[in-house]
């Protein structure tokens, strides 16, 4: 396995090699006469499978041959290849920078630069590299044809390139998507997988990112960020159940934004009764999670209606939501507590009692706010036992 990791680098140059200077690399191309002095470095660089000796016959390479005209692309390059089969990740952003430096729009050096962050598990260079990455796929969908080419095949040759390296693309926004949405911080996640989504919006994880990256501000207390983020998916995605589960929950408890709270949880209802079955997910588990967003959506419409005075109608989507957020207990809680508020509002002692406590029999932050409610309510029928005959 490793020597096949030493060979990566080393079979990309020679095929390139054999490359017309059209060919299908993005990035500068560098000629590799065949029976040279470069060739014949390459092939004993190659053919080298002691770390020691390859790194010696790289570093003799780099200060003879190496230096004239583009080749120090190749002897950057080498290095690179080296330093990431030795998990040497920090030598690798060494002479990959250096490489970009020289060469601003290699594809390839951008690709290994990513895969050494993401091994290494460098959120913040992930970020940087899946951008400076985006530029050079963005100056070259742009690119005007060489001196003497004809445009309509440049056109062509740049089409069937981008094709060439869908696989390193997708790889790209895989990696990058997977490395900004581990990290810790809810505020730095959110902000990784923000710029992702923007350095990449035709990604099949752009929506997803900013998804996440809405939840995330909201973890991080960011509201004006969560809004921004939210809303603009919503431009893009007007009937993204998550974004309007999201934004109904976020404004259900405000006052004055009791109708915008109501109008994105019924439509959160009227998508999910019409949504089909995602494919590839199991039948039973898109009913756990339409039941799921369903549950919150009907949770967030109590809320409005505690809040609207109808506490009749809360007491109807409240325990309409109860069943159906069983699976989750932070969810099921909350709702518990607020059927037991609505209940408490309309008289009903016993049954607010009753929700109050299977709020308290969960996990989660309305645990303790229930077993308060519940010790307030025991008080006074505790204190008039004690004075009964």
């Amino acid at each position: 396995m490793q020597k096949t990791k030493w060979l990566s680098g080393a079979v990309f140059l020679l095929v390139c090699s054999a490359c017309p200077v059209f060919g299908q690399q993005i990035g500068k191309y560098v000629p590799v006469q065949a029976g040279s002095e470069v060739d014949h470095a390459l092939t004993e660089i190659n053919a080298a499978t002691d770390p020691a000796q390859k790194l010696a016959l790289i570093d003799q390479f780099a200060a003879g041959p190496g230096k004239e005209g583009d080749n120090p692309i190749l002897a950057n390059g080498l290095y690179v290849d080296y330093y990431i089969a030795l998990k040497n990740y920090d030598k690798a952003f060494e002479y990959g920078d250096k490489l970009f430096a020289i060469d601003p729009d290699s594809f390839q050096n951008a690709m290994n630069m990513i895969r050494a962050a993401s091994e290494k598990g460098d959120s913040e260079r992930l970020i940087v590299y899946a951008e400076k990455t985006q530029g050079i796929l963005k100056r070259y969908k742009e690119s005007a044809p060489p001196a003497g080419a004809d445009a309509s095949q440049w056109e062509q040759q740049k089409s069937q390139t981008l094709e060439n390296n869908k696989d390193g693309i997708a790889y790209i926004q895989q990696a990058v998507y997977n490395g900004a949405i581990q990290a810790k911080d809810a505020g730095k996640r959110a902000a990784y997988l923000a710029r992702f989504a923007q350095a990449f919006p035709d990604s099949p994880y752009a929506n997803q990112a900013l998804g996440v990256a809405a939840t995330s501000y909201l973890q991080a207390q960011n509201a004006p960020k969560m809004l921004e983020v939210a809303n603009g998916l919503l431009a893009k995605d007007p009937n993204n159940v998550g974004m309007l589960l999201l934004l109904s929950d976020y404004y259900c408890d405000k006052a004055d934004q009791l109708t915008k709270a109501e109008t994105y949880a019924k439509k959160a209802i009227s998508v999910l009764d019409a949504a089909p079955k995602p494919e590839g997910l199991a039948g039973e588990q898109w009913t756990q999670q339409k039941n799921l967003q369903k549950g919150l959506a009907l949770s967030s419409l109590g809320q409005v209606n505690i809040g609207k005075k109808d506490n009749a109608q809360a007491v109807d989507n409240l325990k309409a939501a109860g069943p159906l957020l069983k699976a989750d207990d932070g969810s099921y809680g909350r709702n518990q507590y607020r059927l037991g508020y609505a209940l408490l509002n309309l008289k009903k002692t016993a049954e607010a009692k009753e929700a109050f406590t299977q709020a308290a029999s969960v996990n989660g932050p309305y645990k303790s706010l229930a077993q308060d409610k519940l010790k307030a309510s025991a008080g006074p029928a505790t204190s008039a036992r004690r004075k009964s005959p």
